[in-house]
């Protein structure tokens, strides 16, 4: 009869190994609770965001800054910001930036606005689809003019995937520096305006055909905010972490 060998017990790793994996398990923790807790920081800085850029927006509209405020502009402190601007358009450098809005694909169309001081400040007069013929010529533009909206930073290098193209005049996005370098504009803002305010998004613009083009007030306040779901995530990670070190050790 053939001896049945008994099952050997399984050893108990060694001191060694049990310190390394206690080590591994503690920077895990340690990383996960981290960026959970960076998350939490991001969620209270992009609330206070909003609250900041609603107020901008409803708030009464003040004049644009002037060429001794453009080395401090930023997007925390400026973008959205409801300013005035008075001048005159230069129509023959209207630009056309491809767009995608609630009315369809088209385009964006630029024109820069020269200030009694000489101060270029470019202005996104609107939306117009990608047939429409432009309204405003050098012949019926009479000034000067006073324009109302939001403050936008510029947008440099182009679209996803698609970058701008100065030289055959393809545009992708707001580049402000590089649309003023294409035309040789000297002491352009650094920023442009969306003329208008935002409309409502929602019901008004169901159904919405325009009479005239272009169309502004069409800017999106949108901010991408999901730090409370990555914040839940990473503190999920780190009590994981900490509850399978615990078994593991109980076993």
């Amino acid at each position: 009869m053939n001896d049945v060998s008994k099952p050997h017990s399984a050893r108990a790793p060694s001191p060694i190994k049990r310190l390394l994996g206690y080590a591994l398990a503690a920077f895990l923790f340690s990383v996960f609770f981290a960026l959970g807790t960076w998350q939490v920081y991001r969620l209270d800085y992009k609330l206070d965001l909003i609250d900041r850029v609603e107020s901008r927006v409803d708030a009464p509209p003040v004049n644009a800054p002037g060429a001794s405020e453009w080395p401090n502009i930023s997007r925390d402190a400026h973008e959205y910001l409801n300013v005035k601007v008075q001048g005159e358009f230069l129509p023959q450098y209207t630009t056309r930036v491809q767009a995608t809005t609630v009315l369809g694909a088209g385009h964006w169309l630029l024109t820069p606005l020269r200030q009694a001081g000489g101060e270029m400040v470019w202005i996104n007069r609107g939306y117009i689809p990608t047939n429409e013929a432009d309204p405003m010529t050098v012949e019926n533009t009479h000034g000067p003019f006073e324009v109302r909206g939001l403050l936008r930073i510029s947008e440099a290098g182009g679209a996803f995937l698609r970058k701008n193209d100065p030289a055959g005049n393809r545009w992708y996005s707001r580049d402000i520096d590089a649309l003023s370098k294409h035309h040789r504009l000297q002491n352009a803002a650094p920023y442009f305006i969306d003329a208008g305010i935002p409309r409502n998004l929602g019901e008004e613009i169901t159904g919405f055909t325009p009479k005239t083009y272009p169309v502004d007030g069409l800017t999106v306040i949108k901010f991408h905010n999901s730090h409370l779901v990555y914040a839940f995530t990473w503190y999920a990670l780190a009590l994981m972490v900490a509850g399978v070190t615990i078994w593991l050790n109980r076993k």
